[in-house]
């Protein structure tokens, strides 16, 4: 019955690539990584446009590179720093993740697509869990980062999971990680903005 229901295949990968580009946003490897795994196995299928994805090299580099980039957020003042630039390096990689379930749109749509859907769902997970660290710190002078950061992982490791098991489910979740990013991002802007502006008062 599913059969008919018309472009299907399209709206499986987009949701799919909708939770891959999440799972970015907590990790940048780890989904990489288990992609590569996935489909190195022939667990999940991977087109000719990304094959490298299923090679070896990259299976061991992404994987090289995931047990680093968990390792480095539990040490102070590296988790900060690499902060600052995993908001584009999210965006690179749920872009290319998202990009490599939509091999038969054509390159422009297909790369489009993959920015505005997949890197901007990566951003903004990405610079949500960036904006909560800094807060960690304020509040708790960074002993709340390695709860954070186990999250980041975990958050990771699930979302890639459920992105090639279960990806409707995924999506509703990537969807409604979104909403929560921009709805307590706003609170939390207008709090910062307040306070500046009342600072700026009493001077």
């Amino acid at each position: 019955m599913l059969d008919n229901v018309p472009y299907l295949p399209y709206v499986l990968s987009a949701f799919i690539g909708i939770g891959l580009a999440a799972a970015t946003g907590f990790r940048v490897f780890l989904p990489m990584f288990a992609v590569s795994l996935a489909s190195y196995l022939h667990w999940i299928p991977m087109n000719d446009q990304f094959e490298w994805l299923a090679g070896l090299p990259t299976l061991i580099t992404t994987g090289i590179a995931t047990i680093v980039e968990i390792l480095a957020y539990y040490i102070p003042f590296i988790d900060h720093l690499l902060d600052t630039i995993s908001v584009p390096m999210a965006t690179v990689a749920g872009s290319v993740l998202f990009a490599s379930q939509f091999a038969d749109l054509g390159t422009f749509p297909q790369w489009a697509l993959a920015l505005i859907a997949g890197g901007g769902t990566a951003a903004t997970i990405s610079s949500g869990f960036a904006g909560l660290r800094a807060a960690s710190t304020a509040t708790t002078g960074g002993l709340g980062n390695s709860v954070v950061g186990t999250t980041e992982t975990a958050g990771a490791g699930i979302m890639a999971i459920l992105a090639m098991a279960a990806p409707i489910f995924a999506a509703i979740c990537a969807i409604g990680l979104v909403i929560l990013v921009i709805f307590f991002g706003r609170k939390i802007w207008r709090k910062f903005r307040n306070k500046k502006d009342l600072a700026n008062n009493d001077i």
